[in-house]
């Protein structure tokens, strides 16, 4: 066992939630009604799925789904790496994962708003 302050544990629980948080909001990117989904679907139909053989068309919305959802974490989180290095930064902190909770939320907002 550790010995954890408890302000370091509560850092840690801030940060837990914060990656709770970019999860959950990404997985909104990979719905169904999400604007981004049919460039996704377009790119795995064509161009991924005869490379894997998949034939499913659910197999096919699952992975569209799943990476259209991975492209909004890993988009998001370029400000937040680059707000690490401007910072001098050597690991993830609070701070940082506002950054990249707050990318997450901006690459949403089309998808809360839109009226499919």
């Amino acid at each position: 066992m550790t010995n954890d302050t408890p302000e370091q544990r509560s850092a840690t629980l801030q940060q837990d939630g914060l990656m709770i948080g970019i999860a959950g909001s990404s997985l909104l990117a990979g719905m169904a009604n999400s604007p981004y989904f049919d460039a996704g679907f377009i790119l795995v139909k064509f161009l991924l799925a005869p490379a894997f053989f998949i034939s499913s068309p659910v197999l096919i919305y699952y992975f569209t789904s799943l990476l259209v959802s991975v492209s909004c974490v890993i988009l998001a989180g370029v400000p937040a790496a680059l707000f690490e290095r401007a910072t001098g930064r050597n690991r993830s902190d609070t701070a940082s994962l506002l950054v990249w909770f707050a990318g997450v939320v901006i690459l949403i907002l089309p998808v809360l708003f839109s009226s499919r």
